[in-house]
């Protein structure tokens, strides 16, 4: 005996029409089984063929009838009550975010026993490990690798300058450079050596995966230059990061310039850089970085992706093995001119003319 539907403001093609929009794969097989017996087909054959017995799709018939579509969805379970009301998951959202105190707390991070400790001294409620990470979860928080900042950065001074880059860089330009084309270019130096980087690789869940580490002191400097806007780079090796290695590199620099243009150079406070014996080629301005912040200067981006990908777990047997190294390690990153601009290219730099 087929199944009494008696409400008609949906027709077996409509129900169909909702199925397919619903994402809930459950209430769409029961408005297809409805569909199915506002065709005529017997309760039998309607349930079997969206896999739930009669009693099944009488009571969901049932529910449709009162309730309409609503009905069909799966109501919210009871379940138990949350262990911390909504005033104390706010308290404790401020205490992760905060981070805690190394005085105090003995810790420099949170782990989740920790924050299990310190929700039971505030609140005197006592959770398990596993449920306060699905409290972090529904607050928004997960486990991700930090920036690092130098405790004496100006965090107001590093706003100022990505606000007022375009004034600043204009202030910088020489009046024989007015009018010309403006590139802006990003330099920095990295040192690679034989006690070089480790990084993460893949491995096996439970296991610790070796990599090589050496102990010995050679090392050279890859001074690096790029300009994310034409997406192209200057770089040396040198043996030592000093104004000598400085000249030599804004030579090399001006001669990828543009001919014509004026580049301005954007780099830190270290000494070589404004050194009274540097020579400045005439196609070329520096604009230094607020002190204590290479965050805002993107080849640090590149060294972190040069580390991770190209220099990191290696031995080198020699000076002149790093120098090879280094030198195939930029050249291929210049090769990718679109890996280039997607990591150095900044919203604030956008001046290029």
């Amino acid at each position: 005996m087929a199944v009494g539907i008696t409400r008609t403001d949906l027709s077996a093609s409509d129900l169909r029409r909702e199925a397919a929009r619903v994402k809930d794969a459950r209430a769409t097989r029961r408005m297809l089984a409805l569909a199915h017996v506002l065709d005529g087909r017997s309760r039998t054959e309607a349930a079997q063929s969206c896999g739930m017995d009669r009693q099944t799709l009488r009571d969901w018939v049932h529910r449709y009838n009162a309730e309409g579509l609503a009905g069909l969805v799966d109501r919210p379970l009871p379940g138990r009550p949350p262990r911390l009301s909504a005033e104390q998951m706010r308290e404790l959202a401020v205490i992760v975010e905060t981070g805690p105190d190394p005085s105090t707390d003995k810790v420099v991070r949170w782990r989740r026993i920790d924050l299990c400790d310190v929700v039971e001294q505030r609140f005197g409620i006592r959770v398990a490990e596993r449920t306060m990470s699905a409290i972090l979860h529904r607050l928004s928080f997960a486990r991700l690798s930090v920036r690092p900042r130098h405790p004496q950065a100006d965090g107001e001074a590093h706003k100022r300058y990505i606000k007022n880059f375009a004034e600043l860089a204009r202030a910088a330009l020489p009046d024989e450079a007015q009018g010309k084309p403006l590139e802006i270019w990003f330099q920095d130096e990295a040192r690679v050596g034989q006690q070089g980087t480790l990084t993460r690789v893949w491995a096996r869940k439970g296991t610790r995966p070796w990599a090589p580490k050496d102990c010995r002191y050679a090392w050279a400097y890859i001074f690096g230059a790029v300009c994310p806007a034409r997406r192209i780079g200057a770089a040396l090796v040198m043996p030592y990061a000093n104004t000598e290695a400085m000249n030599a590199h804004l030579a090399e620099i001006s001669g990828q310039v543009s001919p014509g243009a004026h580049a301005l150079l954007v780099l830190d406070g270290a000494g070589w850089h404004s050194s009274t014996d540097l020579i400045i080629p005439p196609n070329i301005s520096l604009l230094p970085l607020p002190p204590y912040s290479p965050e805002l200067n993107p080849v640090e981006n590149l060294w972190q992706f040069l580390r991770q990908n190209t220099l990191a777990n290696r031995v080198f047997d020699s000076y002149e093995a790093i120098v090879d190294v280094c030198c195939d390690a930029w050249n291929t990153l210049l090769a990718m001119p679109e890996r280039v601009a997607s990591i150095t290219s900044r919203d604030c730099a956008q001046v290029s003319g």
